[in-house]
């Protein structure tokens, strides 16, 4: 089993602290950070891989149950609030549990241990599914089979997947989608574009064209993208 990294986000320290001290006493979850504010954790989780984030629901900034939408695929969400109206709001964005404070070490536990079996749950999932992605855009969940998915650009925080018939906004980095995606399908050409190799039709000057969608190519990327799919 890997270390399941965790993020913690809730405007009371004390419920911080509580959270870090859990954390600390198993072996399988490993803290990353705490914040106050869930605003400041968006460019956090777009260059860091988190597993797992205990989010806090009745905050000033914005309400735990509305940041869940903005962030990135795969991570897991365990809500904890001290308010037990929002339990049923909170499976209905399908998180995987709700702590209502104040949070036994023994509640808590059951809670991480739902984690660690979707997690192992999902890698098997994964490994049987490898010809597609999971895309999460807004509070939908899309598998994107690498066949459909003709390129992937950078917008601002988010990135745009292209497909046939659609198009996903998602909160993710094209670094991280770089090395997650398989190479011998996808290649970075730009620090804005992701492109599938198997749907680029032409090379003219410095771009390069899927369907009548033309794409620029970097300097830096030049000389491969010429070499990988022209030669």
């Amino acid at each position: 089993m890997k270390t399941i990294k965790c993020l913690v986000i809730d405007d009371e320290e004390l419920a911080r602290g509580l959270l870090k001290t859990y954390i600390g006493r198993l072996g399988f979850l490993q803290f990353v950070d705490e914040m106050a504010n869930p605003l400041d954790a968006l460019g956090l989780m777009k260059d860091e891989k988190i597993d797992l984030l205990f989010l806090d629901i009745q905050m000033p900034e914005i309400k735990g149950t509305d940041f869940v939408k903005l962030i990135p695929d795969g991570v897991q969400v365990i809500f904890t609030t001290a308010y037990s109206e929002y339990a049923l709001q909170g499976y209905e964005l399908n998180v995987v549990d709700y702590l209502l404070k104040p949070i036994t070490f023994e509640r808590f536990l059951l809670a991480v241990n739902k984690v660690k079996a979707e997690i192992e749950d999902s890698g098997k999932t994964g490994e049987m599914l490898s010809d597609s992605l999971t895309v999460k855009s807004g509070y939908d969940l899309h598998k994107v089979k690498y066949d459909d998915l003709l390129y992937i650009e950078s917008d601002s925080e988010y990135v745009n997947f292209y497909l046939e018939d659609k198009k996903l906004m998602s909160l993710q980095s094209l670094k991280k989608l770089t090395e997650l995606l398989p190479s011998d399908r996808f290649m970075r050409v730009h620090r804005s574009y992701i492109v599938n190799k198997t749907k680029v039709t032409t090379l003219k000057g410095r771009d390069i064209f899927i369907g009548k969608t033309e794409i620029p190519v970097s300097a830096q990327y030049f000389e491969a993208v010429k070499k990988e799919l022209f030669e």
